[in-house]
């Protein structure tokens, strides 16, 4: 009998989850099986799911196929009926230990072949399952899990449930050992990571978090975030990416829009002015920083107008690292049942467009690197990152996962070099 076969979608919370869920199947024994993690964050992710299913089942006939993820939570019809599946189980089932003993048995009466429970009556993540994952450089640690918000254009809360929080003690714990495994490098993961602490005693926020693991684990070299909401960032946030080297200055922000009115049809808790005003007061206080950004290009509604604030916000916010998304509509979401769609061809032009601007913007930074000093942390022999998470070639080989302190001499094809 063969180990099972794995196959992950969507953010590097399901590839964290995927992890846990290797060590859970071959705790339970599960043999001769294909899991599918699958993403809801658009349409076309689902049929990505179902189309890498099929896929799978041909080239594993006998295999037991179960899907998991939150396509699967919020669809779970969509692949009960496939005739390629033979167990769908929910985002709250998959991290239970009692779920894959069940699906290690047989397929014979002893295990439902759905398991799909309300997610928002879940209350606890599973952040402690596994001491993250990651490369021999770079592990990342699940802090947070869910969301309470419920932007108009998003599926991911009916797939994820509400907010819930790792305790800031076992996030403690769980970098330690890290550390100790020689990571020169942990990178907070979340749904929602700035709702961090809400649902804990004395409602703690993410700075209290950082500041606390910096304060504790004196030995990890670099802390990264992942990707924040801006106008939800507390003061001792602010005050790391001030006074903490070791926090790197890169931020990654879920903009979505750089236009009020759209802003406010998502449903967002930000407006452009505050967008602005946090990349500008953040760059004062780390004047090297850099950010990422999530937009959406063709939101129902949207006016030429509309998405030329968007696109002069990449300038206004000094945006670096683009991650633009055409807009799908999802089944199930208020944004799906707004009249005014914006046309495929015309949103497919405005996403070539912010992409274009982003693909300019790290030129700039790249080329403004050239004969600077840089930390970079090895992720293969010949290839690392900055603080600023740009990429580095090396002409001769480093160790893995090492730091290297390097000046850059020139860039190629978007990455810097090192000669």
């Amino acid at each position: 009998m063969s180990a099972p076969v794995f196959s992950n979608h969507g953010c590097r919370l399901n590839q964290y989850e995927l992890e846990a869920m290797k060590e859970l199947a071959g705790d339970a024994g599960l043999r001769d099986a294909v899991v599918v993690n699958t993403c809801a964050v658009t349409a076309e992710a689902v049929r990505k799911a179902r189309q890498d299913i099929r896929k799978l089942r041909r080239a594993n006939p006998n295999a037991r196929l179960i899907v998991t993820g939150c396509a699967a939570q919020t669809e779970p019809a969509t692949f009960t009926e496939m005739d390629e599946v033979d167990a769908v189980i929910g985002n709250t089932e998959k991290m239970q230990p009692d779920t894959w003993r069940g699906l290690a048995a047989d397929f014979i009466g002893e295990t439902e072949a759905l398991q799909v429970d309300d997610i928002m009556s879940v209350e606890e993540t599973a952040g402690h399952l596994i001491d993250g994952f990651g490369t021999r450089s770079r592990a990342y640690v699940q802090v947070q899990n869910g969301c309470d918000h419920r932007c108009t254009f998003c599926i991911i809360p009916y797939g994820r449930g509400n907010s819930r929080s790792v305790p800031a003690g076992v996030v403690v714990e769980q970098i330690k050992r890290l550390v100790g495994k020689g990571f020169n490098e942990v990178v907070l993961t979340g749904v929602d990571l700035t709702s961090w602490g809400a649902d804990l005693p004395a409602s703690p926020k993410l700075g209290d978090l950082v500041m606390r693991i910096l304060r504790l684990v004196p030995d990890l070299p670099r802390l990264r975030i992942s990707s924040i909401d801006s106008i939800e960032v507390d003061d001792n946030l602010m005050q790391a990416i001030a006074t903490e080297p070791r926090l790197m200055p890169h931020l990654h922000l879920s903009l979505q829009h750089g236009d009020d009115m759209i802003l406010k049809r998502m449903k967002r808790r930000h407006l452009r002015g505050d967008a602005i005003a946090f990349c500008h007061e953040a760059r004062r206080l780390r004047p090297d920083m850099t950010f990422g950004a999530d937009i959406i290009a063709g939101f129902p509604t949207e006016t030429d107008g509309h998405f030329g604030n968007s696109l002069r916000l990449v300038e206004e916010c000094d945006l670096t690292w683009l991650h633009v998304f055409p807009y799908s509509k999802r089944e199930g979401t208020p944004a799906a049942k707004i009249p005014s769609q914006v046309p495929g061809p015309v949103i497919k032009a405005r996403a070539a467009q912010l992409r274009a601007a982003g693909e300019a913007q790290v030129a700039r930074h790249l080329n403004a690197q050239i004969g600077r000093t840089h930390s970079v942390l090895m992720e293969s022999p010949t290839m690392g990152r900055t603080e600023h998470f740009a990429e580095v070639n090396f002409a001769t080989p480093r160790q893995e996962g090492s730091l290297q302190t390097v000046t850059i001499a020139s860039v190629t094809a978007g990455r810097l070099n090192v000669e």
